[in-house]
């Protein structure tokens, strides 16, 4: 993508993974990275050193948060803490999220 200003979905999802990544890098700024992810039948994620947030582009399905496990569908937002081993599940064939990456490693402070 040329454009730093403006990241459509369709253009995204075309990207594919970046290379020794599950997900592929749309932008940087700063300590924010957006990427966007889609994976196919299972979610092999890891757990990760910065705070990120996921917004549904398509799709539905669960997601697990530690301990907790959410209903997800197209549009919701997920928030996930540094650190936090997390995972989508059962999840429909159009799925797709933004992810966005911030702050430092394990995470800012807050309430």
């Amino acid at each position: 993508m040329t454009d730093r200003h403006h990241f459509p979905l369709e253009s995204a999802a075309a990207l594919g993974p970046s290379p020794g990544s599950l997900a592929a890098d749309v932008f940087t700024h700063g300590t924010l990275s957006l990427e966007f992810y889609a994976p196919h039948g299972v979610d092999e994620q890891r757990t990760h050193t910065r705070d990120e947030l996921y917004v549904i582009a398509s799709g539905s399905g669960w997601f697990k948060n530690g301990d907790v496990r959410h209903r997800f569908a197209t549009g919701d937002a997920l928030f996930v803490p540094a650190g936090i081993d997390h995972r989508f599940e059962d999840f429909s064939d159009d799925f797709g999220t933004w992810v966005m990456f911030y702050g430092p490693a394990g995470g800012e402070s807050g309430a």
